[in-house]
């Protein structure tokens, strides 16, 4: 056992009395060490019942013979964080957690570990770290929150983003305001829709590194998540003794699987980032040209919210990931002979059934031909950018109109309260990138509040979106301004072209224009010359790369 660097001979007598100090016995010494990171804390909501996730694997990875050894990760609530400056940590955070599991796991030599995320950045942190660190390990999330209710229909965090517009707007009053913001969150768990942490706790189940209904049984089914965390407890101990590690799993079959799902699911914008980094530390390239290749022959065949009025305790219902999957496996898109910690994607789908046709559609009567996500390239995106078309109304899927330049954010949503963006424009947010922002902020609060307002208008950017975003909404826009992308070269009043259906964002500007432009630009000072973010930003790559540090 890898543990035994730090428990056997009498070189490590020392190491010994030191885990006797903590009440460890002899006895549990002899067994597979596993580490149970246990991401728990009492500021995102998806993670303040992780505790009780954390007891029940431990019991599970004792019954199996085990020694359960837990420790914590970070984590930021994207929600909290999101329409401010405290927004440029949540992507930083993702190499943190990464970085840190390797520390402690190598520090201490486990055999094993249990993974307890839920939310955003947290899962992909952890999901790079077992590809990383390539010892046996599973994933176990905190599942997802129920929606919320409100005059008779289901409600989440993003209805409250856009209730911010609508108030604004003067279509709901105040006290309309606060009674929703009181009903949309009921309690634990990632919020209810198929924002960024949900999709990613279901490609969990995708990749292999879950087991099914890791991403879709509900937090508060807490007999259900309970089951599944000692299960998860058992098949770690089980992976150590058989030696079975992440990169055997991680494979490309799997991340393929991963982004079919992904497209047909009409999952968060953010998993182009986060599968390519995850892939990355498992040794593998995912071109942004396979994301695109793949929603060609993907159906879109779920409408969840933002996109749709279902939330992922409908997905639950109808038969969860598995089910779809198994539907997908008719148009041939599916490696069923990828491996899973548990035998192999064919043997999970046997028994997998649609239970809710009216949730989970079929691969002949999709919602779209093609997947949720899409690349768009042009003049003004040489090297790529992601928009959730599955989430953009249908009339606006192809758009043109003068751009509004604004350098941050902030300047952005000032500009969108004070009734400065009117129908017909092209909102531009640029500098936000993963250099420039650092940190490549979310932009959740200006979609949101253009949605609620009922403005006809497109928003680009070099950062990213929220999961919970919908509409014209294309981010990740490489190269970023801070580097001198094309974003950063434009102008108020230049015309700027989408096409989603023929995937082309361009701005109409020839290239002699361009040109000059280019040679006028001069590089900004960075935003943050101190602490981790300035570190960051040095190291960070592009979007189109997955953000990850080089």
């Amino acid at each position: 056992m890898r543990s035994d660097i730090v428990k056997k001979g009498s070189t490590r007598a020392a190491h010994r009395s030191l885990f006797y100090a903590m009440g460890y016995t002899p006895e549990e010494l002899q067994k597979p060490m596993i580490g149970v990171v246990n991401a728990f804390n009492e500021i995102i909501p998806g993670h303040m019942h992780l505790r009780d996730v954390a007891e029940a694997v431990k019991s599970g990875i004792s019954a199996a013979g085990g020694m359960p050894v837990e420790f914590p990760a970070i984590g930021i609530c994207d929600g909290i964080a999101m329409g401010h400056d405290g927004m440029k940590y949540p992507l930083p955070s993702r190499e943190l957690i990464a970085d840190s599991i390797e520390a402690m796991a190598i520090g201490h030599g486990f055999d094993g570990l249990v993974l307890i995320p839920n939310c955003d950045k947290i899962v992909p942190g952890m999901l790079m770290a077992a590809a990383r660190l390539n010892i046996p390990a599973v994933v176990m999330s905190g599942g997802p929150m129920l929606a919320g209710r409100y005059n008779g229909r289901d409600i989440s965090v993003s209805t409250m983003f856009e209730a911010a517009g609508l108030y604004e707007a003067g279509k709901i009053t105040a006290d309309e305001l606060d009674t929703m913001e009181k009903s949309a969150c009921p309690g634990c768990g990632s919020c209810a829709g198929l924002f960024t942490a949900n999709t990613m706790n279901c490609l969990a189940e995708v990749l292999g590194m879950a087991l099914p209904g890791n991403g879709t049984i509900p937090a508060a089914h807490t007999g259900a998540r309970r089951m599944l965390a000692k299960k998860a407890g058992a098949t770690a101990v089980e992976l150590v003794k058989t030696d079975k590690r992440p990169r055997e799993i991680l494979t490309l079959q799997s991340f393929e699987n991963a982004i079919a799902v992904d497209m047909a699911v009409g999952g968060s914008s953010n998993t182009v980032l986060h599968l390519t980094a995850i892939a990355y530390e498992a040794g593998i390239e995912l071109p942004l040209s396979l994301f695109e290749s793949m929603s060609a022959k993907t159906p879109y065949i779920t409408k969840m919210s933002p996109g749709g009025t279902h939330h992922i305790q409908d997905l639950n219902e109808a038969g969860g990931i598995a089910a779809v999957m198994k539907e997908l496996t008719k148009v041939g898109i599916i490696h069923t002979e990828a491996l899973t910690i548990t035998g192999t994607v064919g043997d999970r789908l046997e028994a997998a059934l649609i239970t809710r046709p009216d949730v989970i559609k079929t691969v002949d009567a999709p919602y779209r031909s093609r997947g949720g996500i899409a690349i768009l390239t042009g003049n003004l995106a040489p090297d790529g950018a992601v928009v959730k078309e599955s989430a953009v109304a249908e009339h606006m899927l192809t758009f043109e109109g003068p751009a509004k330049i604004f350098d941050s954010e902030d300047a952005a949503i000032d500009a969108i309260i004070g009734k400065k963006i009117h129908d017909g424009d092209v909102v531009v947010i640029r500098y936000e990138g993963p250099k420039g922002g650092p940190g490549m902020k979310e932009m959740l609060n200006p979609t949101a509040v253009i949605t609620g307002m009922g403005l006809r208008v497109a928003l680009l950017t070099d950062g990213r979106f929220s999961g919970a975003t919908q509409g014209a909404c294309i981010g990740h826009i490489s190269p970023e301004a801070a580097e001198g992308g094309p974003i950063g070269l434009i102008q108020d009043g230049d015309i700027i072209t989408i096409d989603i259906p023929n995937r082309k964002l361009g701005v109409q500007i020839d290239e002699n224009q361009m040109q000059k432009r280019r040679q006028e630009w001069v590089k900004p000072a960075p935003k943050v010359t101190t602490g981790y973010l300035a570190r960051y930003a040095k190291l960070v790559t592009s979007g189109s790369t997955g953000a990850v540090l080089k």
